[in-house]
């Protein structure tokens, strides 16, 4: 179809051109009525008339396509970059303290250790306590039978004396009666466990139990259970009997 239209083309531009010499040759001008004619045959030719607008489709990452320019990145604000250096500061820091921290209970634990076991590793006598953070454990200060004695005080009322006769009556019998290395400044949970490892099972459970009822007493202000205090009082003499007290001099 295109080059039937092209010869169309072809023969009409030859018509002109001859028509328009053979005018030119009779001498005889072209006529307004012949130029608009031929205006108008060439504006109505489909090969000739105009502009065509064509659509086509493309890839979005055609090569063709234009490429559009990337806006910069701006720079990172002043404000953020201050909170980053004060947050890494603060981590610094934070470590520093959380390392100090760790090092002083380190040494606190290790003195309160060399003071309750320091003299037996160091291969000195061992020096007995007469009091175990104020409290008097010594074997004359303690009533003979001291399982009875804390009894009668429960019986009377007098609860918080009861429990501290037999806190005070199983300190001295640990110390003076089954050589265990409780010093002065011995904390109840620290003879727990020197009595534990010290003791056989029943005889470190029932002062497990005894301590747990002396600190419910003393640092909750509650009364323990009646029938457990006196079931402490019962296992007493049994679970710690009175024993040859340990050679050492008394401070």
């Amino acid at each position: 179809m295109r080059s039937l239209r092209s010869a169309l083309l072809v023969a009409q531009l030859v018509l002109a051109l001859a028509w328009g010499g053979a005018a030119c040759a009779a001498d005889e001008p072209l006529t307004p009525q012949q130029v608009r004619a031929a205006v108008e045959a060439t504006r109505v030719d489909p090969l000739l008339g105009g502009m065509r607008v064509e659509r086509k489709l493309r890839w979005k990452d055609d090569a063709d396509a234009p490429q559009k320019k990337k806006p910069d990145s701006a720079p990172p604000a002043a404000w953020l970059l201050g909170l980053v250096r004060w947050l890494a500061e603060g981590a610094r820091l934070l470590m520093w303290l959380l390392g100090a921290s760790a090092v002083a209970i380190l040494v606190v634990l290790l003195r309160r250790w060399v003071l309750v076991r320091g003299d037996g590793l160091r291969g000195r006598p061992i020096v007995l306590p007469s009091h175990v953070r104020d409290l008097d454990i010594r074997p004359e200060s303690l009533p003979d039978d001291i399982a009875g004695a804390a009894r009668a005080l429960w019986q009377r009322g007098e609860q918080r004396a009861c429990l501290s006769l037999l806190y005070r009556g199983a300190l001295s019998r640990l110390v003076h009666g089954h050589a265990v290395p409780i010093r002065a400044a011995s904390t109840e949970g620290e003879c727990v466990r020197l009595a534990v490892d010290v003791l056989p099972s029943e005889g470190g459970s029932f002062v497990r139990r005894l301590v747990d009822a002396w600190l419910l007493s003393v640092y909750a202000a509650r009364v323990p259970d009646e029938a457990g205090v006196l079931g402490l009082c019962d296992e007493f003499d049994r679970r710690l009997p009175a024993q040859p007290a340990a050679t050492g001099s008394v401070r």
